[in-house]
Formats: C-alpha cells, sequence, structure tokens
C-alpha cells in the first residue's frame, strides 16, 4: 500500500520526508520521491526502489532544497503504470507550478487523459495520478483549497492526495475520500502521514480527516473543510504506541515477531475487562445495557479474511454460551445486496485496521438501515471506530505483517468477551461465566507454552516444507481455525506464484509478505 508524507513548519523538511518514509516502508513499496517548495518553485526527486535509493539521490541536492521548509513525499506500489522512476510520485502539471502524491485510483482518468492531450497536454508518466496535477492547474485561481475540492468533485474513485503549490510556499492541501489521512499537530508546524506510524516520532496530537473532508495546512494551524471549501470540525486524537513498534526488534521479519508478542498482545486485549467475580466482561464501549443485549434479535459478524474467520469463531461462541441467533457475512458482498437487518440487530465489523473498505462500506449500510453498529478493531481512531460510534479496542499494538497473527487471535479473544458478556445477560449460570472468565485469563499463558516449544514446531516445519499441497481439517471450532492456516499459507505461497524464490529473498518468503502491502 502506498505511503504519503508531508511536513510544514519552520526546520528544513526534507529529514522529516525521509524519517516518516521510512517508518512506512513495512507496508509495501517499489519507488518513492520527494517534491520540496524552494523559493524558486517546486524540486522534485523521485527514485525507483527503496528509501535508500531516494536518500542517495537526495545527497547532490541543491542547497535551496536542503533548506526547503515545506514539503510532500510518497511511496508506491504500481498500480497504474510499471514501477519506474517516470510513473513514481509525487507528480506535476506541465508547468511544474503544482506537485501532487496520491494514495488511491482515479477509475476516470483515461476520459480525463483524454480530455488534456486533446488539448495538447503531454503526460510523462503512465499513471493515473498525473492527471489530478493536469486538473489542479485548470481549476486554480489563487485559492489551493479550493481547485483541490473542484478536483474532487470532478474524480471518480478512492483517493487520499497531498498536494503543494508554487504559488502557496508555506501551504499543503490534503484530502480524503476512502483512503485515510492523519494529520499531526505539533508547535508551530505540522505533519500529514497515510498512516499515524509516521507521525508518532513527531507528535501524539492528531486528527483523522473522514470522507470528503479537505484540511489547509500551515506551520501557524491546520483549518478542516468540506470539498465546498466550508469549515468543519474535526476532534483531536492522542495516538499511542512506542516508536520501535514498527521495527524487526531482532527478529528476521515482521510475521515472527509479531507472533511472539500474542501473549502481550492478548493480555492488553483483555486488560481490565474480566469480571471474575459475575463470571462476566466489561465491555463499556460497546454502550449496550443488559436491557439492550435482552433485546437483541441477532448479532450480524462481518469482516473480511482474516476477521472474517475469527468472526466465525465469534458465530459459535455467541450460539454455544449465550443462545444468540449469529451469522458471518462476507463483508465483500453485504453491501452488493439487499440484506434485510433492522433496530434489533447489532452489526460487528471486524477490522484489524479500521479502514477495510468493504466493511466501512457494510457498516454505512446498516447504519443506514437503522441497525445498531459496532466496531472491533486495532487502530485507535480509525475510520470504523469513529463511525460505528461504539465497539471494542484490542490494543493489540500495530501489526505490520500481511499474514495476521496477533490480531487474529486478539480478535478471537475479544469475540470470546463478546459472547461471555452477552451469555451472563441471557441465560448462562454466574459459575459457568466465572469458569469462561477464568479461562480466557489464562488464554496469554497458554500460547506462551505453546511458543515455547519452537524449536520443535521448526522442525515440524522443515518436514513439510518441501510439500506442493497441504489440507487443513477442522470441525467446530477448529473450522474457522483451519481455514485461518489455510490463508496463511496461500498468503505465503502467492510470494512464490509472483515469480520469487525463497534462495532470492534475504529471509524467505515470509519476509517478503512484511514488505509486499
Amino acid at each position: 500500500m502506498c505511503g504519503i508524507v508531508g511536513y510544514v513548519g519552520p526546520r528544513p523538511a526534507l529529514p522529516h520526508l525521509l524519517q516518516g518514509l521510512r517508518r512506512l516502508e513495512y507496508r509495501g513499496y517499489d519507488s518513492a520521491g520527494v517534491a520540496l517548495v524552494t523559493g524558486q518553485g517546486i524540486w522534485m526527486c523521485k527514485q525507483s526502489g527503496k528509501v535508500a535509493a531516494l536518500a542517495a539521490a537526495l545527497e547532490t541536492a541543491p542547497a535551496s532544497a536542503l533548506a526547503a521548509s515545506c514539503g510532500i513525499a510518497h511511496t508506491r506500489w504500481a498500480t497504474h503504470g510499471a514501477p519506474t522512476q517516470a510513473n513514481a510520485h509525487p507528480h506535476s502539471d506541465p508547468s511544474g507550478r503544482f506537485a501532487v502524491v496520491h494514495n488511491g485510483i482515479v477509475e476516470n482518468y483515461s476520459v480525463i487523459r483524454t480530455h488534456f492531450q486533446n488539448q495538447g497536454h503531454v503526460f510523462k508518466s503512465e499513471t493515473d495520478t498525473e492527471v489530478i496535477a493536469h486538473l489542479l492547474a485548470e481549476c486554480y485561481q489563487g485559492d489551493l483549497a479550493a481547485a483541490v475540492g473542484q478536483v474532487l468533485r470532478r474524480i471518480v474513485g478512492a483517493c487520499g492526495i497531498a498536494v503543494v503549490c508554487a504559488d502557496r510556499p508555506g501551504e499543503i492541501i490534503v484530502a480524503r475520500r476512502g483512503s485515510p489521512i492523519v494529520i499531526g499537530l505539533g508547535t508551530g508546524e505540522n505533519f500529514v502521514a497515510s498512516d499515524s506510524t509516521a507521525l508518532i516520532a513527531h507528535t501524539r496530537e492528531v486528527i483523522y480527516l473522514d470522507d470528503n473532508d479537505l484540511a489547509v495546512l500551515t506551520a501557524s494551524g491546520v483549518e478542516v473543510r468540506s470539498l465546498d471549501n466550508t469549515p468543519v470540525v474535526r476532534t483531536t486524537t492522542e495516538i499511542t504506541g512506542e516508536i520501535g513498534a514498527t521495527e524487526k526488534g531482532g527478529y528476521e521479519h515482521f510475521m515472527l515477531k509479531e507472533i511472539f508478542e500474542q501473549p502481550e498482545a492478548l493480555r492488553n486485549t483483555l486488560r481490565g475487562r474480566l469480571d471474575l467475580d459475575l463470571g462476566t466482561a466489561t465491555l463499556a464501549g460497546l454502550n449496550l445495557t443488559p436491557r439492550d443485549i435482552a433485546a437483541l434479535r441477532r448479532v450480524l459478524l462481518v469482516g473480511c479474511g482474516t476477521s472474517r474467520h475469527a468472526g466465525l469463531v465469534g458465530e459459535y461462541a455467541l450460539e454455544d454460551f449465550a443462545d444468540m441467533p449469529a451469522e458471518v457475512e462476507q463483508a465483500a458482498e453485504f453491501r452488493y445486496r439487499n440484506p434485510i437487518i433492522n433496530s434489533q440487530d447489532l452489526l460487528l465489523a471486524i477490522s484489524q485496521s479500521g479502514e477495510t473498505a468493504d466493511t466501512l462500506a457494510a457498516v454505512r449500510e446498516a447504519i443506514q438501515k437503522g441497525a445498531i453498529v459496532a466496531g472491533l478493531c486495532n487502530v485507535v481512531g480509525s475510520t470504523i471506530a469513529r463511525e460505528a460510534g461504539r465497539g471494542i479496542y484490542l490494543h493489540a499494538g500495530p501489526e505490520i505483517s500481511v499474514a495476521s497473527t496477533k490480531a487474529f487471535t486478539s480478535q478471537v479473544a475479544a469475540l470470546l468477551m463478546v459472547a461471555l458478556k452477552f451469555a451472563r445477560g441471557r441465560r448462562l449460570p454466574r459459575e459457568e461465566g466465572m469458569q469462561l472468565a477464568l479461562e480466557l485469563r489464562g488464554l496469554p499463558d497458554l500460547v506462551e507454552a505453546v511458543l515455547e516449544q519452537n524449536d520443535a514446531i521448526s522442525l515440524v516445519a522443515e518436514r513439510y516444507a518441501a510439500h506442493d499441497r497441504a489440507f487443513f481439517i477442522g470441525r467446530g471450532y477448529l473450522f474457522p481455525v483451519a481455514l485461518e492456516g489455510a490463508l496463511k499459507l496461500k498468503e505465503i505461497s502467492y510470494v512464490h506464484a509472483e515469480g520469487y524464490h525463497a534462495a532470492e529473498l534475504k529471509h524467505g518468503p515470509i519476509a517478503m509478505l512484511d514488505e509486499r502491502m
């Protein structure tokens, strides 16, 4: 997934931009670039390959670029066009007056591109993003924010963008439609990124943009507006986490690190939520009274991939313990049919990132139809968490590897607590609830005991690693676990299907998973 970073303030922007890009390297990318607003206009540098290649090229940057205090940067994962220097972001208009970085897809880019080519415009890349820069030049009449709003009304598709203009050397305009944008608030300086991990080193106070928001960033402040340039109010959120959370910490790859982080992640998910005396779970974020729970007709659990598999475990637990009708829905299909839901239904949206597009669409559809909606997310302040308005945070810490581990087990733990709470509110005796709560409390220790057998597990893996196929078979609660195991093997095999071979990779196919998205 592509990454966006921006800085405006009194200090040179370039060190902050490079540091932010390095913080986002785990997301996977094939090229990187920066655009800096100097006294002579916009200066850009782009490179295919890693951020290290970009940093090396920047060693010969002119003094005006090194001193520039406003700039944007990007890491790109190729969609439209090959991973080349020309296709790397930022992109500019023919005059070089504007520069833009973009996450997402402009679905009507070919129509817009043809429009400009008929006017004699020459395009330098194969990307859909370049049309945004051309549109900016056409729409701009002295107010950059107004121009960005006009551009977003003309393009179709999801996007998160950051824009700078040579005429506005101390200003960055950012906008969001379906692709995350988070603004970091500093003292006399401000930051922007597509992921809060790029901001933790600079600030803990952030603003998450909603869809169809745009914001004007200057060194002195941030103003959030709608696309028609009307001021809107967005709350400030405090982000948590350690700066080193996105580093491997001595492990060969992120997936292995996160496997060994599972006991602590589970403790964080369970901490303060188990009531051993009453044999229930305290989940204040759900904002459901015992009477509310008793009035529920059913629970719909929606998610994609790993989150859907966790939902299947929750389905079994809700039916077993709480005598509660439960259904698991593939979020990607939910919005494309006409689901029968009403105010007696609870839709529980499961997403590690809280930004999964299909799951977010399911949330919006359920809200529209009057259902009670809650989120089960790992990322605080994410869109699903904010739009649902109620739910449970996992507190599992950042998960870098595409192949989810600690988020999956934390999701299962959270869903078991939901089942326990609902069960105690409906039919489960106190003594049985106390026993379940005790068993949940012991989960982190059981996971630790399994991880202590790592050497033995490695020997088993080596024995079967040469086989071409594997079948995962399970019944009951182990059926979703079998599905998740098969998914993990598919994700690792995907690397080989793309033409990569373990011998060509630094740490094998699992390490490649850390870099793919």
